[in-house]
């Protein structure tokens, strides 16, 4: 006959069976379970916890037609290697992602044609206005940051950006505690009761974005969503005309893993939602499934801003769409040195007088 050993939920050890109780029992953290609701817990945990996503190969991805070709430029920028694009009109180009201004320009090759662009909404104007008022009330920021061809340096850009659909289903554990606590003449008692709850269900999603750009830092992407999908145009080279477009060096099989994690971690979130009545729930296991999940190719605007400070480059990005807006500033160490100094000298003329008043007063 085969003896079953059953593990704590809590802690791990082996549970016994407490005769005195008539339940099962933890030796290692005095914790009690009823044994029918341990052996549901113990085949969840049998229940493989794999996720399973599926993404249809057959995409929509489309290479450029030789006419359309003919209305376009690619740069080259030699300094960090980004690949960028405008209309056959663009003269000039300025790299968003180090400030560089030597462009090799040719004859674009290797690149597949955007599906969709969301257009810019906002101008050149309210960019440099965001930024100012961004700048606003920052005593230690260097003086030529807010220098007007510095701040006139901000351009148009529009950003590539994978898009990722998928019906997903999901099946979370969660472990849950709620406690009481109560005291007599003589001691105080705590009482924690664990919980393991389950949800299963399905979630659909539409156009989750990642960015395809390597060298564009993810953290400041992620920080200027979300975008208004609603608004979302078929792409036309006309949305072009003004701005340049940076070049995917990120393709859809190697974005596709952080379009999982974004997946996953909000089924998680959501089917949380449901659980209520508990002082602490956490995520002890999940699955998520998803099946023919389809991937497009986008173009996201965006106002950009790369400028040296020292030796150190600061980044300046913000949603052409929204105007949500995300950067790092430099400090002038000759503004705070100036500042510590004249707060240092009010203090001590403060203390001064308080001294001197004591004096007359005692």
């Amino acid at each position: 006959m085969e003896i079953k050993e059953y593990k704590c939920p809590n802690c791990g050890g082996a549970v016994k069976f407490d005769s005195s109780t008539q339940s099962m029992k933890c030796p290692y953290c005095d914790a009690e379970f009823e044994i029918k609701a341990l052996e549901e817990y113990q085949k969840e945990l049998a229940v493989a916890d794999k996720d399973a996503f599926g993404w249809d190969e057959n995409t929509n991805l489309k290479e450029w037609e030789e006419d359309e070709l003919n209305d376009l430029t690619q740069g080259s920028c030699p300094s960090c290697g980004s690949e960028l694009l405008g209309d056959k009109n663009t003269a000039a180009m300025v790299c968003p992602n180090c400030g560089n201004t030597q462009i090799v320009l040719r004859r674009l090759t290797g690149l597949l044609k955007p599906e969709f662009v969301i257009p810019f909404k906002l101008d050149k104007k309210k960019a440099v206005e965001a930024l100012k008022n961004f700048y606003k009330g920052k005593r230690l920021l260097p003086d030529s940051f807010n220098n007007e061809n510095r701040i006139n340096s901000i351009q148009g850009v529009y950003l590539p950006f994978w898009l990722f659909d998928a019906s997903a289903s999901g099946h979370v554990r969660y472990k849950a505690t709620k406690t009481k606590v109560w005291r007599d003449s003589q001691y105080s008692y705590t009482k924690t009761d664990h919980y393991s709850i389950v949800r299963d269900g399905g979630m659909t999603f539409e156009k989750i974005p990642v960015d395809g750009s390597e060298k564009m830092d993810d953290s400041y992407m992620d920080a200027i969503e979300p975008f208004v999908f609603a608004e979302i145009k078929d792409f036309a080279t006309a949305f072009l005309s003004g701005y340049i477009a940076e070049k995917y060096d990120v393709d859809a099989d190697n974005s596709k893993g952080r379009a999982e994690k974004r997946i996953k971690k909000t089924v998680e979130n959501e089917f949380r939602q449901s659980v209520s009545g508990y002082q602490t729930v956490q995520v002890e296991n999940s699955a998520v499934s998803v099946e023919n999940g389809k991937v497009s190719y986008s173009l996201l605007p965006a106002w950009i801003l790369n400028t040296k400070y020292k030796n150190e480059t600061y980044m300046f990005l913000m949603n052409g769409q929204t105007g949500k807006l995300v950067g790092r500033l430099p400090v002038d160490q000759g503004k705070v040195w100036k500042y510590r100094l004249m707060y240092t000298g009010i203090i001590g003329a403060v203390f001064t007088l308080i001294i001197q008043a004591l004096r007359i007063f005692t």
